[in-house]
C-alpha cells in the first residue's frame, strides 16, 4: 500500500497582504510556523515514522514548511522546483483590484488548456505537465509513505495526475484547497486502484 500525504503550505505573509501568490515568493509568518509543527505533528501521530521522505515546492513558503515537517519526522526534504503553484505571471505579488483590472477574459474559442489569465503567465497545460512529471519522479521511487508540500492551486494537478488524468483533459477540473490543508492520496497493493481518501482536512490544524 502506498500513501501520500499532500499538504498545502500554511499561511504566507502574502495571504496576510493579500497579494496574489503564484511565483512571488514570501515567506511563511509566525501563525503559519505554529500552523506548520501543529499539522507535522498531527501526522507523525497519525503515521507513526520516521524518515519519510518529504517533497516540496522550492518557493520559500513551502520550503519553510517542508523544513518544519523534516524536524518532527527526522527526514530529508528535496526541493523541486516542479511542484511550484502555477505562475501567475504579471499579477504574482498584486492587489485583488490589480488582479481584476488585468485578468485576461476566458478564451472564446473554448481553449481553456492554453489560456494564460495574465500576461507571462503559465497555461493549464503548463502547470498540469510539470506537476505531471514531478509526482511520477516521486512514485518512481517506491516509497510506502511520502509527504509533498506544496501549493493551493497545484494541489489540484497533482489529485489529477495521481488519478492519471491526461494532461489534454486538465482545461476544467478544480479541488478547493486552504493553506494548512492535508490530502490523503493512496494505491492498494492488489491491484494499484488509485484513491483519494480525503481532500483538504483540516482537522490537523487543531494540534
Amino acid at each position: 500500500m502506498k500513501n501520500i500525504y499532500v499538504v498545502t503550505h500554511t499561511e504566507s505573509i502574502h495571504h496576510i497582504q493579500g497579494l496574489f501568490g503564484g511565483w512571488y515568493d514570501t515567506s511563511l509568518t509566525e501563525n503559519g510556523r505554529d500552523q506548520a509543527r501543529k499539522i507535522a505533528t498531527a501526522l507523525y501521530n497519525e503515521i507513526g515514522k520516521q524518515n519519510i521522505p518529504i517533497y516540496s515546492s522550492d518557493l520559500k513558503r513551502c520550503a519553510e514548511t517542508a523544513s518544519i515537517f523534516a524536524e518532527v519526522f527526522n527526514s530529508a526534504v528535496v526541493l523541486d522546483r516542479d511542484l511550484r503553484e502555477m505562475n501567475f505571471g504579471d499579477a504574482g505579488g498584486k492587489t485583488k483590484e490589480w488582479r481584476d483590472k488585468n485578468i485576461v477574459p476566458k478564451p472564446t474559442d473554448g481553449n481553456r488548456l492554453d489560456h494564460r489569465i495574465f500576461s507571462n503567465a503559465e497555461s493549464r497545460r503548463d502547470i498540469g505537465t510539470r506537476i505531471g512529471n514531478s509526482l511520477n519522479r516521486i512514485i518512481s521511487k517506491q516509497d510506502d509513505n511520502v509527504i509533498i508540500i506544496t501549493h493551493g492551486f497545484a494541489l489540484t494537478y497533482i489529485i489529477m495526475a495521481w488519478l492519471k488524468v491526461p494532461v489534454e483533459s486538465m482545461d476544467y477540473c478544480s479541488f478547493q484547497a486552504r493553506p494548512g490543508g492535508v490530502t490523503l492520496l493512496n494505491e492498494d497493493d492488489i491491484f494499484e486502484n488509485r484513491f483519494v481518501m480525503f481532500i483538504n482536512k483540516q482537522d490537523y490544524l487543531l494540534g
